[in-house]
């Protein structure tokens, strides 16, 4: 092949190479529907349009500023209309000194980025509210009347080394244990036990919020006049953050575990399909209510020759799973303060000798519900349980 042919046909390769794709967008078109793409991404995940002011992080104050420019110009505004889902666009936009900016101008006025840095350099910058809060949980200062405080700490420090007390993640809802902070309550902070001895009336927060002052004490003598919510953020964001349990409190029993947590067992309660005629007669209210450690199916498989399960077929119609407890002080505490309902009944064994199975009780399910919430907010010994008026009565009106 010539030298010609060779030019030829380096030519017409390099044209083939650079051949427009049918519908490819302009780069200007293309950096402006991504830039879009990334409010939109915003919007999906924080369920709203990204905001102006301080508060918000750097990220945040770039996409308001870039979705103000993107609603006043007529060409972004053609160009984006098909793919608005969220109605973003419809907005009214704000006129600001930024609007003029391009990305990287925007991002040295909102953050003091260097030179060239991309946005994807900026993970780790905080908005003025973030270092503002930082700094205020760092703002310690000798607590003059510690002593006051010294004995609290060394019991609940006494109470955790004996499982009186036991510590549990600080979540935003773990069904029994909520992100709530009240007085008199215990913290692990920063790596030091935090006592909240005082909140202040509720305030209202920039962002609507209710929010309180607090005075928190710390097991190092120190002392910190910070925000609720500033002390909440804090402990969501300290990966050894935790929250103290009271002593006759704790997630007992829970729809699922918390971090942390040992397995303890299940109360169970069963119903039994037996055709004897006390049974038969009451079979809606007579329960056998118990705890075990291990699988409640494997447990009653053969209750029908177990006098235990008066010797029939039974249906389990609730159970509660138990963390970090005893099982047999648990059994124990349930059935003594059951005890007035207990029923009476005495059947055959498969060997034909009489038993009188323990364990049964003539009680609805309600009120078992209620028993095992009560047990859990420590409630319970307030109550007795009235077998006239099947259900829990406080103790003082039986009196």
């Amino acid at each position: 092949m010539s030298d010609l042919d060779l030019d030829d046909l380096r030519s017409e390769l390099d044209e083939f190479a650079q051949t427009e794709k049918k519908g490819e967008r302009p780069p200007r078109e293309e950096r402006i529907i991504a830039g879009f793409e990334d409010i939109q991404r915003f919007t999906e995940e924080h369920g709203r349009a990204p905001r102006h002011g301080e508060d918000g992080d750097i990220f945040e104050r770039l996409y308001a500023v870039r979705l103000d420019r993107l609603r006043a110009l007529d060409e972004c505004r053609s160009l984006l209309a098909p793919l608005d889902h969220q109605g973003l666009l419809a907005g009214v936009s704000i006129t600001s000194p930024s609007d003029t900016m391009d990305d990287d101008e925007l991002l040295t006025e909102l953050g003091g980025a260097a030179g060239s840095s991309g946005i994807t350099d900026l993970r780790h910058v905080r908005s003025s509210a973030e270092k503002r809060e930082a700094e205020e949980i760092a703002s310690r200062e000798k607590c003059l009347d510690f002593e006051n405080f010294r004995p609290l700490f060394q019991q609940v420090q006494s109470d955790l080394e004996s499982g009186e007390r036991t510590t549990r993640r600080f979540v935003k809802d773990s069904g029994f244990l909520k992100a709530d902070i009240q007085a008199g309550q215990f913290f692990i902070l920063g790596g030091q036990t935090a006592y909240v001895a005082e909140v202040g009336e509720p305030i209202k927060a920039p962002n609507g919020e209710t929010d309180a002052r607090l005075r928190v004490i710390y097991s190092n003598g120190t002392e910190s006049d910070l925000l609720l919510r500033s002390l909440q953020r804090a402990l969501y964001k300290d990966d050894a953050g935790r929250r103290i349990t009271e002593p006759t409190a704790g997630p007992l029993f829970a729809d699922h575990n918390e971090d942390g947590d040992t397995a303890s067992g299940t109360i169970y309660v069963l119903r039994s399909k037996s055709d004897h005629p006390v049974v038969s007669a009451n079979r809606n209210i007579v329960h056998k209510i118990g705890v075990t450690g291990g699988s409640v199916e494997r447990r009653v498989a053969n209750a029908k020759i177990d006098p235990t399960y008066l010797m029939a077929e039974v249906e389990i119609v609730a159970t509660y799973d138990l963390y970090n407890i005893s099982r047999s002080k648990l059994e124990h505490l349930i059935h003594r303060f059951l005890e007035p309902a207990r029923l009476e009944i005495e059947i055959l064994d498969r060997f034909g000798h009489p038993v009188s199975p323990r364990e049964w009780y003539l009680v609805p399910l309600f009120a078992v519900n209620e028993v095992v919430e009560r047990i859990r907010d420590g409630s319970i010994a307030d109550y007795i349980y009235d077998p006239q008026a099947a259900a829990l009565v406080r103790a003082h009106s039986n009196g």
